[in-house]
Order: C-alpha cells, then sequence, then structure tokens
C-alpha cells in the first residue's frame, strides 16, 4: 500500500513538471531557438501557436497559417500590444539577427513563450516542408 501511494506522489510530480514546470524553466525571461523540424511537431501539437513571419517578403513565400507583422515597417511593434501574452509564438524570419531581435522583443516585453526558428525560413523550405504564397 506504502508503495502504491509513492508510486502515486511520482506520477503526479512528474506529471505536474512536463504539464507546468518544463515550460516555465524552459522559457524563463527568454524564447528557446528550435529547428524546423521541432517547429513542424510543435505546430501539431499546438494548434493554437501563432507563427509569425517578420519579413517584408510574405508574399512570396511563407510558412503555412503564418501571419505578417513586418519589423521593418512597425507592424510587428504594434503587434505586441495586441498579441496575448500567455500564448504560444513562433518567430521567423530570413536571417536570424533579426529574428533574434523580434525574440528578445517579445520576451523582453512579458510574453511567456515564444520559439524562434533557427536557420529561419530557409531551414524550413531545406527540410522539405510546406510553403505558400
Amino acid at each position: 500500500m506504502r508503495v502504491s501511494k509513492l508510486m502515486l506522489v511520482l506520477f503526479i510530480l512528474t506529471s505536474f513538471y512536463f504539464l507546468v514546470a518544463k515550460d516555465y524553466l524552459e522559457f524563463q525571461n527568454s524564447y528557446r531557438d528550435i529547428n524546423a523540424q521541432k517547429a513542424k511537431r510543435i505546430m501539431t501539437i499546438y494548434p493554437s501557436l501563432t507563427v509569425i513571419d517578420i519579413s517584408g517578403t510574405y508574399n512570396m513565400g511563407h510558412i503555412p497559417g503564418s501571419v505578417n507583422y513586418f519589423i521593418g515597417d512597425g507592424s510587428f511593434d504594434d503587434a505586441l500590444t495586441e498579441l496575448d501574452k500567455n500564448g504560444r509564438y513562433l518567430i521567423y524570419y530570413h536571417s536570424d539577427n533579426t529574428s533574434r531581435v523580434a525574440a528578445r522583443k517579445l520576451a523582453d516585453a512579458g510574453f511567456k513563450k515564444v520559439y524562434r526558428l533557427e536557420g529561419n525560413y530557409n531551414s524550413w523550405v531545406g527540410a522539405g516542408f510546406e510553403i505558400e504564397s
């Protein structure tokens, strides 16, 4: 009986870690870099994830379902006040430096779950995933 209670407690603590604490630890005051394969999985696991293309070339090709808040004309900064800080976001661009700036802006503004696509749009295309134009 005592072993059963111990197993139950361990199960509850493990579940808590994977459901709550893991996200808190991974995203604490920052964003998380992920590759294209992980991004694709996260898009499946979290259908409410908002994918944000911050480029000015959105109409030339983008990740399906993404929204465009161009960082160069202030659209991205304007969107910061309208987006849910408790939502999940995936940021990408066509260069690492610019996407890092945008991901950092989200994290600094208090957004809790921000991913940045490592290798950006080219890594998505290079992995053979679908694009829209």
